[in-house]
């Protein structure tokens, strides 16, 4: 028996519904499914729950993460906490599955062994057209590069401390754990003799320069970097400071809401930006906000002058890089805090709200 899970975040309800409709199809019904939803907005929750009714086998957890990172890892792993099937297998909320798909994954897994599945893409046209699995024309075929669809020993996701939580956006989690698998001693095997899941387009969940959501622009360059310092250490463990599946408490994420006990209000200024984010550490069992904004025209004119005259200055950072630093931050030491933030690009303001 087998434990899936597929995670979420405002994705189409159209796609989702041919997803679930895909599973209660199954040849085989012996497995369990965790659909967690990670931070979709709360008029988008309202109408997911709605069509859950239809699916009573699926076992749905949601957590208030609105204002956050997208963290897939840390949604795997919170379905990882509470399996207890011989085998966990991680999907994807946008794919059609095979009515064999069950049937044939649990056929292929062994103790030493992870498995995972080639994708059959879709055309955008083709995706919108209600048809059978075995019906729908495959645009391409992707490659043993595409890792998202994999098939674990539990036992040993466990032992490993499940997906790697570093990861925050998108890319580089699903073959980490590859990685890390191969480095345990693991046969990880491409199973390509047929397309069992077929990949639903949809358009790329890019930020738009008018998004106040969190966005790190260097985020996705950072995790493959540290995906290759994970091959080159032959690391197999993540996860060891700061835990892995830890749910979110509601009622932490309430005090958000709240009154904070201490607000700083800063500008852009290198010294005191760094002074503050080493002060956060000093901080437990409080809420803070921060709100940083761009130091006046004539102020950085002044710093310009003293700084060509060789003069004493200040130094003032970019608020994009305050920006990136900041979320680099949280993602190190801070990712399972409860907190909110926002970036207003137009009006030049940062807010962080966290919990410490």
């Amino acid at each position: 028996m087998l434990t899936l899970v597929l995670t979420n975040r405002n994705r189409d309800l159209r796609i989702l519904k041919n997803c679930l409709k895909s599973l209660m199809q199954q040849s085989d019904q012996n497995f369990c499914c965790f659909l967690v939803d990670y931070g979709s907005e709360l008029n988008y929750l309202s109408e997911l729950k709605e069509l859950l009714l239809q699916f009573p086998k699926i076992r749905f957890t949601s957590c208030p993460v609105s204002g956050q990172l997208w963290n897939k890892s840390r949604a795997i792993n919170l379905a990882l906490q509470q399996t207890t099937t011989p085998y966990f297998l991680v999907g994807d909320i946008d794919l059609i599955f095979s009515p064999q798909f069950i049937q044939k994954c649990s056929g292929l897994m062994k103790a030493n062994e992870v498995h995972y599945f080639q994708y059959g893409f879709l055309s955008k046209q083709e995706s919108l057209l209600n048809k059978e699995f075995n019906d729908y024309q495959v645009d391409f075929a992707g490659n043993y590069e595409v890792t998202g669809t994999t098939a674990f020993p539990t036992e040993i996701l466990k032992r490993l401390n499940g997906y790697d939580e570093f990861y925050h956006g998108w890319g580089g989690e699903d073959t980490d754990i590859h990685i890390r698998m191969r480095n345990a001693g693991l046969s990880v095997l491409f199973y390509d003799q047929e397309i069992l899941v077929k990949h639903q387009w949809h358009p790329k969940a890019y930020r738009s320069k008018e998004s106040k959501h969190p966005f790190h622009s260097q985020l996705e360059r950072i995790n493959h970097n540290y995906m290759y310092q994970t091959q080159k250490g032959k690391r197999t463990i993540a996860n060891n400071k700061l835990g892995f599946g830890k749910a979110p408490i509601a009622q932490e994420y309430e005090k958000l809401n709240q009154k904070t006990e201490f607000n700083f209000y800063i500008n852009n200024s290198q010294i005191a930006f760094e002074g503050l984010l080493a002060q956060m550490a000093n901080f437990s069992g409080e809420t803070i906000q921060i709100q940083i904004t761009n130091a006046p025209f004539v102020v950085l004119l002044k710093n310009r002058i003293k700084h060509f005259l060789n003069k004493k200055y200040l130094s003032f950072l970019a608020m994009e890089d305050i920006n990136n630093s900041i979320l680099l931050e949280i993602i190190k030491g801070y990712r399972n805090n409860p907190y909110k933030y926002t970036f207003d690009r137009k009006k030049n303001i940062i807010i962080l709200t966290i919990r410490l």
